[in-house]
């Protein structure tokens, strides 16, 4: 494989750099169209080209079957805009809610239920007007506790916009914790940088980074590197990751990530069901699958690695544990945090 040094963005340089077969670049041009596309070098030089099942690879590099839809996946999965008051917040929960200023990524995850929202084609980036919108919104609402910064990935922002972020939410005093949600630490652990750690620091607020990754290969030398400077500026890290078939759909390779997280000073936090995006079938577990992974995940490790196996109930409706006592995954049915009961695809059940 060619040693690469820059992001890869289109067919042809995934192909020159060996991550696919020439005769696979059609293809990945055709995905590209309608998907964006982006590999950093740390995880382009992670993925193993000559195993067809890499599960690097497989996050990352495009597949023609990202084009195959199903009638149940949608473009807006877990339902961000019918809870969005005004551009760039979602306020599904009483006492939090989101804050999408960006819609670029240092990489774009073949599975990512906001595929319709992010990319370089999204317009999804907050202009000036708009955020200071965002931030008047949360301003006028006391009851918001908690702001988590996502997009996106906010972390592709400058140290000097994160630290006018993090200012700007350090003056709302009925805010008391700030939450980045990320990808950066691993898939470009360069731009974590004292500057950055520094800028993501409050002295008002209490600051959390949530890391995802879903496969312990991610977590690299420089990766801890770059998660030990955000841990040892007193910033507690937790992680996110998506149960995706052929990447971590077996319980050795779950418990490889959790305890490498927790290793690198990451406490596990949640791992999700993959959401109805569109073209993201052939990542998808069933719940039953989930549920029996998450149970012998269990008997395995201690709870100091042991994330919560969640489930976003398509259409809006909320987030719960994906256990028994909330899914049925015999009936289809599911729970919501409101006591209401859904399908699993988000319609109403009878």
């Amino acid at each position: 494989m060619t040693r690469v040094r820059h992001t890869l963005r289109t067919a042809t340089e995934i192909v020159d750099a060996g991550l696919a077969p020439r005769s696979a670049e059609a293809e990945i041009a055709r995905v590209a169209e309608r998907h964006a596309v982006a590999i950093t070098p740390a995880m382009a030089e992670l993925i193993d080209a000559k195993d067809a099942a890499d599960p690097i690879a497989r996050q990352f590099v495009p597949d023609v079957r990202e084009l195959d839809l199903t009638p149940d996946e949608r473009a807006d999965p877990i339902g961000d805009h019918r809870h969005s008051p005004v551009r760039g917040i979602v306020h599904r929960y009483r006492d939090r809610v989101l804050l999408k200023i960006v819609g670029v990524c240092p990489v774009y995850c073949r599975f990512c239920f906001r595929r319709e929202m992010v990319g370089p084609a999204a317009d999804a980036n907050l202009t000036a007007d708009e955020i200071a919108q965002a931030l008047a919104y949360i301003g006028a609402h006391p009851e918001i506790w908690e702001v988590i910064l996502t997009g996106g990935d906010p972390l592709i922002m400058s140290p000097r916009r994160v630290a006018e972020i993090t200012a700007a939410l350090g003056s709302l005093a009925h805010v008391k914790i700030v939450r980045w949600h990320t990808r950066v630490p691993v898939v470009a652990p360069e731009r974590v940088t004292a500057d950055l750690v520094a800028a993501l620091a409050s002295g008002s607020k209490t600051v959390y980074v949530a890391l995802h990754a879903n496969h312990p290969r991610e977590l690299t030398p420089l990766a801890r590197d770059a998660i030990g400077r955000i841990a040892d500026a007193g910033i507690p890290v937790v992680s996110q990751s998506v149960l995706l078939r052929g990447v971590n759909d077996n319980v050795e390779t779950l418990e490889a990530l959790m305890r490498a997280f927790v290793e690198a000073r990451v406490k596990p936090y949640y791992l999700h069901h993959g959401d109805l995006a569109p073209g993201t079938e052939h990542f998808r577990t069933s719940l039953a699958e989930g549920q029996a992974l998450a149970r012998e995940l269990r008997r395995r490790v201690s709870g100091l690695a042991m994330p919560t196996y969640m489930l976003d109930i398509p259409g809006g409706h909320g987030k719960v544990p994906a256990e028994d006592a909330y899914v049925d995954a015999g009936a289809g049915t599911v729970i919501a945090p409101s006591g209401a009961v859904f399908r699993t695809d988000g319609s109403c059940a009878p």
